[in-house]
This record gives C-alpha cells, structure tokens and sequence, in this order.
C-alpha cells in the first residue's frame, strides 16, 4: 500500500517529537558526510528513510587517485545506512548517465563549447531517473544532501516551490540546481540546507558516523577526479595546432563601449564571442585540439616567455586554433552582455513577473560573487547587461539568476 498521509513534526526545546513515519524518503547516499548527515536528521525526525547509492560511473581508466571510486564511497553509504537501521540498496545508472551526460559532454566540447555536467547530472540523473526510482519504491520525497533550500507558499489559489541559497554561504549549491523546475521541487528535501559545514562535521562526529572526517569529493559529479584532457581523448582525438596571441591593443576590441545602447541588434554585437582571425596576432606555440580548451584557461598551454601568463580568450574548433591573451586583465577576457536562446531559457518561477528595468543577483560559475545584471528580452533571446565586465563567459555554461536567496532561473551561455 503506497504510504501517502502526510504529518509535520514539531520542534520543542531542540527535540523533534517524530510524527513522520507515514512519510517515505529516499535518500541519495553518496558515501559523503552531508548526505550522511541528511540521511540521520531525517531518520531522527521520524519519516520512513530508504538509502540508496547511485553507481553512475565506473571506469577506472580515467581516475587519477583512489580519493573517490565508487566501491569505497559505495560501503561507506552502506556503513551509513547500516548505523542508522534503515534499509539500503544500489543502483547502476551508468547507462543513463553515460547517455545522458557523458555523451553529451562529448558533443560540446566537439563543438567548442564548455558544458556543465553536475548542473546537467542534476537535472538528468539525481532528480529524473533517481527521482523515478524513489517513485516506484512509494516515496514520497527524495532527500539530498545540498546545501540549499525548499520552501512553498501559495499564490492565486496554486502551491508555488522556492529554491532558496543554503544557509552556509560557503558552501551554498543551489547553482548546481539551477535547472530543476516546479515538479521535481515538490518532490525533494534538502535536511542540512539550513546548517553550516561545520555544524554537519559536528553532527556526523557525535553520531559516530564513518563519513565523518572524511574528504569532499572532487571532479566531475560521479566521475570523481579526473584528468579532463585524459577523459575527453577517450573520444577526442589530439589534433595539434597553433596558438595565437592577440595584443591588449588589437582594433578588434575597439567599438565595444556603447553599452548605453540597448537596443537588440547593438546587445547582439555585444554578446557575440570575439571573431579572431591568424592576422590578428602572432603564433606562439602548439596545442593539442582546441576542443580541449576553455575561455580563461590558464593551466595546459605550456608556453612560456611572456612577463605575464598567458590565458585562453578564444577557441575555433573548426580551424583548429587558440587564441591567447597575456595577462588576466587582458580585455579579450572580458565582456558585459551575455545572450541566452528563448529555447535555453528555464525559469524555475514561471509566476514571476520580470521587468525590463529591474536588476537581479547573477553568477556564470559556482561559488562566484554575486554580480548585478539586467535582464532584457527580446523575440529571440534574452540578454543579461551586467553593472561590471564579467571574465571568462563562456558559451555552454550557465548563467542563474537570483532575487535575494531565492533562485529564479538559469539559461546556457549563447
């Protein structure tokens, strides 16, 4: 019989009275210390707990330390499940993320993009294919162990869901959700979204649970730690070619100040990347496929005699060529509109009423300081003009916008 009724629990001098046994959670255990800890506050609160351990990724070839294979974090979420008495299994969903997010990555960077994969894992895997298999087992939430936030209010008669920062500033991952929408949110619990890391450690500690000390995971969602060039030249091949320098003072930075301009056809010519030719600058080196490099990468080129390091400000896929600046104040680094296609555009609050004058909280990376923009939309796209030049935008990656904590939306980088 699927176990439906709802009842809240209460709190009373720091002791939840448990009054949530009719309500099943399915806990994502990664073998990590946050859903650990997830796992055991909802255990205490009294709902009806499942843990379950996604095994999404296991070829070896690619990892570079044993920090993070899938069979230890596999018997730690076992060990976990196994002190807190709650009944556990494992998944292989390898299939589906090698589909869904591995293949995928493939096909960007073939195309010169630069694609998130634990936004899209996110989306596809943990809150999709997991979500589904919570469903089938009568859940009636899945829990994580984010540090973010759901809450819920009424407008108009119909059930709104948030998405809101986690209360550790530090370590708030509501980025990485940015892509989730009203369905999923009514469906998902985030136990340690109002505590702060350390708090976290302490509550693993004091329970004795074996994933108290141990290390955050690191790379790609799991992947684990990798080497990217390594895991792209699976599929990608090595294909050398030239390393071109673009001068500060190239013309082609020229005429890229009118930002008072508003206009769709000027936002436009602001938010295109860079059209670098070979006559713009000089050759400086090789490179082993531009498909391999990103905008603001410092780390790979291996080409020295210049007073300062050099960083990647463009890539050609198609004819094979890096261009570099030196310097990270180098302008070609640098731009203030960004642009996002209607049809990449998500708004996890389709209720929420936009105006072409207003400025929003904004980021296009994890953990990056909130920057001002203004949101502009057009037939085709929508433009985000931000207060300061933003470095490093990149076509493939998200830009999420937010009012206050609240998380509003995010789009792909055009």
């Amino acid at each position: 019989m699927k176990l439906k009724d709802k009842e809240s629990y209460k709190v009373k001098d720091n002791f939840i009275l448990m009054s949530n046994k009719n309500t099943r959670v399915v806990v994502a255990l990664s073998g990590g210390v946050d859903s650990s800890v997830a796992a055991y506050l909802l255990v205490k609160q009294g709902y009806d707990v499942i843990g379950i351990f996604m095994k999404n990724w296991h070829d070896e070839s690619v990892t570079i330390s044993n920090e993070c294979p899938w069979v230890e974090d596999s018997y730690d979420a076992m060990m976990v499940a196994e002190k807190l008495s709650i009944p556990f299994q494992t998944v292989d969903l390898s299939k589906e993320y090698q589909e869904r997010i591995i293949d995928y990555m493939f096909s960007e960077y073939r195309n010169g993009n630069t694609p998130n994969p634990d936004i899209l894992c996110n989306r596809e895997i943990k809150f999709d294919v997991f979500l589904k298999i919570a469903e089938s087992l009568e859940a009636d939430y899945v829990a994580t162990g984010h540090y973010c936030r759901v809450t819920k209010q009424k407008f108009n008669n119909e059930t709104i869901f948030s998405l809101k920062s986690g209360k550790d500033s530090n370590k708030d991952q509501s980025y990485f959700l940015c892509q989730l929408n009203q369905t999923q949110l009514s469906k998902v619990m985030f136990p340690i979204g109002d505590l702060n890391k350390t708090e976290v450690r302490e509550i693993a500690r004091k329970q004795n649970l074996i994933t108290a000390e141990k290390k955050d995971s690191q790379g790609l969602c799991f992947v684990g730690k990798v080497k990217l060039p390594d895991f792209l030249q699976q599929k990608l091949k090595v294909k050398k070619g030239k390393v071109v320098l673009i001068s500060k003072t190239d013309k082609i930075y020229k005429n890229l100040n009118d930002y008072n301009d508003l206009s769709f056809d000027n936002l436009n010519f602001l938010s295109d990347p860079y059209n670098y030719s070979n006559v713009n600058g000089s050759v400086v080196g090789e490179h082993q496929g531009a498909h391999f490099y990103t905008i603001g990468q410092r780390k790979g080129l291996a080409i020295g005699g210049t007073k300062e390091p050099l960083f990647v400000i463009g890539t050609d896929v198609i004819n094979n060529i890096v261009y570099v600046g030196e310097g990270k104040s180098h302008p070609g680094l640098y731009r203030k509109v960004l642009r996002v296609s209607n049809s990449n555009f998500h708004q996890i609050r389709e209720d929420y009423n936009y105006k072409n004058d207003s400025f929003f909280d904004t980021r296009i990376r994890y953990r990056q300081p909130f920057q001002k923009s203004k949101i502009i939309f057009a037939e085709n796209n929508v433009y985000f003009v931000f207060e300061n030049p933003q470095s490093a935008i990149t076509k493939g990656q998200f830009v999420a916008w937010y009012n206050n904590e609240e998380l509003l939306g995010s789009g792909v980088i055009d």
